[in-house]
């Protein structure tokens, strides 16, 4: 991976949960970012829960580089005279019933950490302890606001990995500065043609303020959104199958690795190694009760975009057309969908409108035509692989203009990444500094 010769700012607004902080972990160990600022954000959590979780974080990598100070030079975010910004950003949805996801984060976050590996608790009393964090005295997206209007304009990666809430406050409080100056957003969140991880049809973030999603992308007047040619999407359909196995962490970085049964023994192990592995056991617990003994990497690939992806110049952008900016092996789609926000099993499901997406005519989609299609080869399922009702017959417009365009309008979605073996790579060098 190239490092290009000027860093990209980036703010970061999360929920810190346990692939939060693995993806914190990513971005402090990348060259190619320079953080500026970290959100805290409710969500897997309450905000004030997460909060200590950034302070643990820090805790970590602090007694990481006491121990072994040669460990510090692959975290090129953390180090002595630099301060990244922490502040609170929404404590709730901006409407709605305020949810969060902490039958599997647990209370703290981190898979109650604070209850199992008290040795990782932090003191909140003494700001002094955590000389790289600068303590914000105002609201998130005042801090947001200041950076976003001081840095050159459109040089600014803003990186979602919670509820898009803080980013809605700031659009409503400061929009005419981020629409002129935020160089993109890169956003975690919705599930499109895969099934929800909150419920069967939404995924977390867009469950936990589907309000907020409605705004950014259907504004109604005078509230207006934020350009989209500069946004990307990156959903559970694209993030799902980068994961990393418990057998695979326990093999290439942590050998004792188990459960909360066999906890981590921080005197066996560096400070970061035993941090990590301490959060991962009840994560692997929950995991394999839903019968997959590993964790997705949902919001890895969200800072894993923003790595590999600057924000495009408006030359970049006019070259591009209505496709998005992306480099290199990545690729994107733009998708039409409104976000449900009051239904009563429904709320945060992206209703996908299918009329003028790739492949909305494809075989399989049209079922009629489909079992049309059988008849006129003479196949005849015997009841359990198709309908034996009558198909409608149906006459498939083939016309070239009506074949695979794509959509000039809609979100930008991040359909193509390099991979999930080049991201477990990327993350296992740069986090652990291990070479699997």
């Amino acid at each position: 991976m190239t490092v290009s010769s000027r860093r990209i700012p980036v703010i970061i607004d999360t929920d810190p949960g346990v692939d939060d902080v693995l993806a914190i972990l990513l971005a402090l160990a990348s060259p190619e970012l320079d953080i500026r600022a970290i959100i805290v954000t409710f969500g897997n959590t309450d905000v004030e829960a997460a909060y200590l979780n950034i302070l643990r974080l820090h805790k970590a990598l602090a007694l990481q580089f006491e121990q072994d100070p040669k460990s510090r030079a692959r975290f090129s975010n953390f180090t002595p005279g630099s301060q990244i910004i922490l502040a609170k950003g929404a404590n709730g949805p901006l409407e709605g019933e305020l949810l969060s996801a902490e039958y599997f984060h647990g209370r703290d976050g981190l898979g109650d950490i604070d209850k199992g590996h008290p040795d990782l608790n932090v003191d909140t009393k003494d700001p002094g302890a955590y000389p790289m964090l600068q303590f914000a005295d105002k609201p998130g997206e005042d801090v947001a606001l200041d950076i976003i209007s001081t840095e050159p304009v459109k040089s600014i990666s803003y990186i979602i990995l919670g509820p898009m809430t803080s980013f809605a406050r700031l659009m409503r409080k400061h929009g005419d500065t981020v629409r002129d100056r935020l160089g993109q957003v890169i956003c975690m969140g919705g599930a499109l043609d895969v099934p929800g991880n909150s419920s069967a049809v939404a995924e977390f973030n867009f469950f936990a303020d589907p309000f907020a999603v409605k705004e950014i992308f259907e504004p109604v007047s005078p509230v207006q959104g934020f350009p989209l040619e500069r946004f990307l999407l990156v959903p559970l359909d694209t993030t799902t199958p980068h994961e990393i196995t418990f057998p695979y962490y326990k093999e290439h970085i942590d050998p004792t690795f188990e459960n909360t049964t066999r906890p981590s023994d921080p005197s066996q192990k560096a400070p970061l190694l035993h941090f990590t592995s301490a959060f991962l056991e009840r994560t692997r617990e929950v995991m394999i009760m839903f019968g997959k003994d590993a964790m997705e990497l949902h919001d890895i690939v969200a800072v894993w975009c923003a790595i590999e992806n600057p924000p495009p110049s408006d030359e970049e952008l006019a070259q591009a057309g209505p496709l998005p900016v992306l480099k290199g092996r990545w690729g994107a789609v733009r998708r039409k969908f409104q976000v449900e926000r009051l239904g009563e099993i429904t709320r945060g499901m992206l209703v996908v409108d299918r009329r003028e997406g790739e492949g909305a005519y494809d075989p399989g989609v049209n079922r009629a035509a489909v079992q049309a299609e059988l008849e006129m080869h003479g196949f005849h399922s015997s009841g359990a692989l198709e309908s034996t009702a009558v198909p409608a017959q149906v006459e498939l417009e083939t016309a070239p203009e009506l074949e695979k365009k794509p959509l000039t309008v809609g979100v930008p979605v991040v359909n193509v990444t390099p991979g999930p073996a080049a991201l477990l790579r990327t993350l296992t060098e740069r986090v652990w500094g291990v070479v699997a």
